[in-house]
């Protein structure tokens, strides 16, 4: 099985949230003297949180770290990936049977290629047969709703940097090999191109200076 390295948490377009264990940042750890506060975990209401609890463990792979009642008869269920963070996500009941989700995305990352395929295969063995692969040049994608409709992305970083948002598909029953080098032509065709590190560099910058 996989493992899921980090959970990311977007909202209207809006990258919320990116953690990995024992960090604070899952890409570069900014030592600054300025106060970042770093999002370390999201919650979604949930109508059947057995259900819910079911899929994450199951097709994601997070593991749940308590479960109970709250004060106000509320039944929450933690999980996590990570064991420096006692939750990074929690399922809560109380959604409205006719409710629509609010969320955008919750985004769990994965290490490499083989990874994303790997749970890529899970996904589609647990029934799901809207799964949208892309690539962001900066990130490969797959894209799939959960049991309750809330949008989940699984991805992988690249080496490269684009301006976003963008999006075009790719094709993950192609080898390792040809995936990454049609990703990379792609990138390097685009306006705004950069290796990943040089961006990097320039929203260090930008932290320390804000």
């Amino acid at each position: 099985m996989s493992i899921i390295h980090s959970i990311d948490l977007i909202h209207d377009g809006a990258l919320l949230y990116t953690g990995e264990p024992g960090k604070p940042d899952s890409r570069k750890e900014i030592m600054t003297s300025q106060n970042h506060p770093q999002l370390s975990h999201c919650g979604v209401y949930a109508r059947d949180i057995d259900r819910m609890v079911a899929f994450y463990t199951k097709t994601i792979g997070l593991v749940v770290s308590d479960r109970g009642v709250s004060s106000r008869g509320s039944e929450l269920a933690f999980m996590t990936a990570a064991p420096g963070h006692h939750h990074q996500l929690v399922v809560v009941s109380g959604r409205a049977p006719e409710g629509v989700s609010t969320v955008n995305q919750l985004s769990f990352k994965v290490a490499d290629l083989d990874q994303l395929k790997e749970t890529h295969r899970r996904v589609r063995d647990a029934g799901i047969t809207e799964v949208r692969q892309t690539s962001h040049g900066n990130a490969l994608s797959i894209y799939f709703p959960d049991p309750e409709g809330n949008m989940v992305e699984i991805y992988m970083h690249t080496p490269w940097y684009v301006p976003q948002p963008h999006g075009v598909p790719i094709d993950l029953s192609l080898p390792n090999d040809e995936i990454m080098a049609q990703t990379e032509k792609h990138c390097r065709e685009t306006p705004g191109f950069m290796p990943l590190s040089d961006w990097e560099t320039e929203v260090e910058r930008r932290l320390q200076t804000h």
